[in-house]
């Protein structure tokens, strides 16, 4: 065959830009040049995954070993859509894709999943070196301002601006929490003008605004509110109640706890200018038990000290109850134990956006096909927080996150007419 009909006859190299370099933005990268696309990563920071390394500080919780069913219902109103996702990309094909960089897991006692080190540096550093092997150009600096009049993408760098053209985009932009590590929702702009339908970005897995007195804040601002039960009324005034720990902040309440009840929190502030929520210090014992105790002789001990000796209430949940009952109602016993059991908190407001762990709102679900497609811009694909969607944390956001990556460039390469490949793993 001569060499002029062989190039013809040769299949045309596409060309995919991924802009956004977190999880789902990695992802995306990883299915597209596995299925043999040209990909270039767009990051606006110096490096990639600086919010995957800020969730890992801690101890990386990468999934939950929860079952399917009950895994994809933790997306609330979006679990339909977000567990499609998941059947192409679940808890266990994360797992599989993390032995694959050399990263074992474990199940937690709480069933969240972690890598056997507890570390995300080392995965992070693995799998972007994978990337680079396989081919995946990286250009940090790079922040997306939207298309030009011809179509291309446009970005600024320290350089000044660039246009690049790409034959299929996935954008993986992040949402607007933690905007110090580049999810800023700078990228709404952009979208509004392309004609993208977007909901308004709130915060999500956030705290919430309490209007403590001076002398409690300064007290005990960041310390621990453990064991404790949360309860509160869902929107159509179902009871909820949840056993968890909390925090008191300088401004009111955080931690996991408050965190897994903060969607619906901020939905009822929204409605009716505030929450109530009631807090159970004493998870272990009735309201009788705790009478019979605190009937028990104090002596000249403090009433903290006979609380912490006789119920085990001791330090901030103390404040709480001097907070709400005040230092005359203390020494009523029977008051003191039905608000250990029931101790009201009015929340005001959820902590701003950019507190919050993760965000709600962004692009509709609608504004997009079954393939992460924008109907306003065919040939451009959405993944990850940038989605209007949420969840609590235990592993749920990255786990979307990963899957929504992977369906976002499987959409696109079947816009390109290729063929998908697995993940690595």
């Amino acid at each position: 065959m001569c060499p002029s009909r062989a190039a013809a006859e040769a299949p045309a190299r596409r060309r995919v830009a991924v802009v956004g370099g977190g999880p789902a933005g990695l992802m995306a990268a990883e299915v597209l040049r596995a299925a043999g696309a040209d990909v270039d990563l767009f990051e606006a920071k110096g490096s990639v995954g600086r919010k995957f390394l800020i969730a890992g500080k801690g101890g990386l919780n990468l999934t939950h070993s929860d079952p399917p069913a009950l895994f994809a219902g933790r997306y609330g109103a979006r679990a339909g859509e977000v567990g499609g996702w998941l059947s192409a990309f679940d808890a266990d094909a994360l797992r599989a894709w993390a032995r694959g960089l050399g990263v074992e897991t474990f199940v937690g006692s709480s069933g969240r999943v972690f890598p056997s080190d507890l570390k995300a540096a080392p995965l992070l550093r693995g799998w972007v070196r994978r990337l680079r092997t396989q081919g995946v150009a990286f250009h940090v600096q790079h922040r997306w301002c939207g298309w030009d009049a011809d179509g291309a993408l446009r970005f600024e760098t320290p350089d000044g601006a660039r246009s690049v053209e790409a034959d299929a985009t996935v954008l993986a932009l992040g949402g607007g929490s933690w905007p110090q590590l580049g999810s800023d929702g700078a990228w709404q702009a952009g979208l509004r003008a392309a004609g993208v339908d977007l909901a308004p970005l709130r915060p999500s897995n956030c705290g919430f605004d309490v209007a403590w007195s001076p002398h409690f804040s300064a007290r005990h601002a960041g310390a621990p509110l453990k064991p404790l039960v949360l309860h509160w009324l869902e929107l159509d005034g179902t009871p909820r109640a949840l056993q968890g720990e909390a925090v008191v902040s300088a401004h009111g309440v955080e931690g996991s706890l408050v965190y897994a009840a903060s969607a619906t929190l901020r939905e009822l502030i929204a409605r009716d200018g505030h929450a109530v929520v009631h807090l159970d210090l004493s998870p272990g014992r009735d309201e009788a038990r705790l009478q019979q105790d605190l009937a028990r002789p104090r002596g000249k001990r403090s009433i903290g000290e006979h609380l912490r000796r006789t119920t085990g209430i001791a330090g901030a949940r103390v404040g709480l109850l001097r907070e709400v009952l005040g230092a005359d109602r203390m020494h009523d016993m029977a008051a003191l134990a039905a608000t250990a059991k029931r101790l009201p908190l009015l929340l005001r407001a959820p902590r701003p956006l950019e507190e919050a762990i993760s965000t709600a709102g962004g692009v509709r679900l609608e504004a997009v096909d079954g393939a992460l497609m924008l109907e306003a811009r065919p040939g451009t694909f959405v993944a990850g927080e940038m989605l209007d969607w949420e969840a609590p944390t235990g592993g749920y956001l990255l786990t979307a996150c990963f899957a929504s990556g992977l369906v976002a460039a499987r959409g696109a390469l079947q816009w390109l007419g290729m063929q998908a490949a697995t993940p690595a793993g």
